[in-house]
């Protein structure tokens, strides 16, 4: 990566963290959510390969996956217990707004890392949201972000379901593998996670 282009990302992480202070505001369980998001997908990038200016990338979207939920209201973010399907079309509508926010601050960087926060919840074989694309039409940071994103939402307890063990999370997201996961991806993240800080009991 260019000196040019680590300017522009560091530009863009700097003029980005009054953001994460809204964020936590808003919601201290998002934040540190985004947190353990943002050390795991850098984990996994660097196991996979990516070059630094997609790690750049990658460390900006995964800490600011979340920042559309920003716009979700209280009953929803804050409701205890399991969403129907009316609650879970408003969150649907949460990579969208986190686009829109990133993009809006109209800065370098911006665009690429907006584009990875919009598809985050895209499925491998094309039955996520909000695009429906699949394979790898997924930007790769998204991809990535989808991997840690579901190993650490099932990790800790939410309002609609209790936290899982590591032997179980990786259970089912092997299940996910070339469903909603990619399986190159995911046997790195298999790996990586077993060393990690952020590995659950």
């Amino acid at each position: 990566m260019s000196p040019a282009e680590k300017f522009t990302f560091q530009t863009l992480e700097g003029r980005t963290k009054a953001l994460a202070i809204a964020l936590g505001f808003r919601d201290q369980s998002t934040l540190d959510h985004s947190d353990r998001v943002q050390t795991l997908a850098i984990e996994l990038g660097k196991a996979a390969g990516l070059c630094e200016g997609q790690i750049s990338a990658l460390r900006i979207s995964s800490k600011f996956h979340d920042i559309g939920k920003i716009g979700i209201p209280d009953s929803i973010l804050m409701k205890p217990g399991k969403l129907d399907s009316d609650d879970w079309e408003v969150m649907h509508k949460h990579p969208a707004i986190g686009e829109q926010i990133v993009l809006s601050t109209e800065l370098d960087g911006a665009s690429e890392t907006a584009h990875i926060i919009r598809h985050h919840h895209e499925h491998f074989d094309g039955n996520g949201y909000p695009d429906k694309l699949a394979g790898e039409a997924i930007p790769v940071g998204a991809r990535i972000i989808s991997i840690v994103d579901s190993y650490d939402a099932m990790a800790f307890t939410r309002s609609y379901h209790e936290g899982h063990t590591h032997a179980q999370i990786i259970e089912q997201i092997n299940r996910d593998s070339g469903t909603k996961h990619d399986p190159y991806l995911l046997n790195h993240f298999c790996r990586i996670i077993e060393k990690s800080a952020n590995r659950v009991e």
